[in-house]
């Protein structure tokens, strides 16, 4: 497995190259929700590159940047086993040899960013559209890949690779999930072991109020119901709303392709998730 940490001598490999190349971006402290992203991207096309990094501009002032899990020897021996063949791990200084204050940001639309996440976290997506316009222009692929999970972020990206006309196919990933119906992410990993009993009850609300998005009950109804049940399990909900899977603007009716969707703090880890309804 092949390890850059430099823009040269990737180029120079990516030059050479032969075939068709997917890049997985991700901030490391990887789980089987990657593997399988690695999985389906070895299915799709001969060559598969995983990034790892942890962006500073995608985080706010009091967000945990600081303490954000950094496991970089585990994340490549995880990848060796799943069969990557080439990871590319930047750090600051090469993607922000300037500092982060003076820099070209990529603003996201705001009907897509200013919305859920983005309300309570400003500024998250452009250094999101930022990184991942930065390593696009860097690795060149053909096809990124990224998870449902972060739907919103699929999102917006999909949008900001139309409307800059980038030269690559944006491939949605299905969201995967432990065996109680967690949700993985990285972040699981600061639930201590009594929060993590409870945290699947996010995605079992959710999938509740997906159910129950066809009958008679009223969607603010529902919702209400849903922000009880998480309160009552311990839960400090953000938000959970019903919202159009292209627009993400609030439904008051379910029609096809809408998703419910919830971040929540348990304890000090804030979890996001999105359901379909049927």
């Amino acid at each position: 497995m092949a390890v850059f940490k430099d823009i040269a001598s990737l180029r120079q490999w990516r030059q050479n190259l032969r075939g068709t190349l997917v890049l997985i971006p991700t901030m490391g402290n990887l789980h089987d929700g990657h593997l399988a992203l690695v999985r389906l991207a070895a299915a799709r096309a001969e060559h598969v590159l995983v990034s790892i990094y942890v962006n500073p501009l995608q985080f706010g002032p009091r967000e945990d940047f600081a303490t954000y899990p950094r496991t970089l020897d585990r994340d490549l021996q995880r990848l060796h086993e799943a069969g990557c063949q080439t990871v590319f791990t930047p750090d600051d200084g090469l993607m922000y040899p300037r500092g982060r204050q003076d820099i070209c940001v990529v603003m996201p639309p705001h009907s897509l960013s200013k919305v859920l996440c983005g309300a309570s976290r400003p500024g998250h997506f452009a250094g999101v559209c930022t990184v991942l316009s930065k390593l696009l222009h860097i690795v060149a692929p053909e096809i990124l890949i990224l998870g449902e999970k972060d739907y919103q972020q699929l999102r917006i990206v999909q949008q900001m690779v139309a409307d800059l006309n980038l030269n690559v196919q944006v491939l949605p990933a299905p969201l995967q999930r432990e065996a109680d119906g967690l949700a993985y992410s990285s972040r699981n990993a600061f639930l201590s072991p009594a929060e993590r009993r409870i945290a699947p009850l996010l995605a079992e609300t959710l999938f509740d109020l997906a159910r129950r998005s066809g009958g008679r009950t009223a969607v603010s109804d529902l919702r209400m119901a849903g922000w009880e049940s998480l309160e009552q399990s311990g839960f400090l909900p953000d938000y959970l709303e019903l919202r159009d899977g292209q627009t993400l603007q609030p439904l008051s009716v379910p029609q096809t392709g809408a998703r419910w969707f919830a971040a929540a703090h348990l304890g000090q880890t804030r979890l996001i998730d999105n359901v379909i309804v049927p």
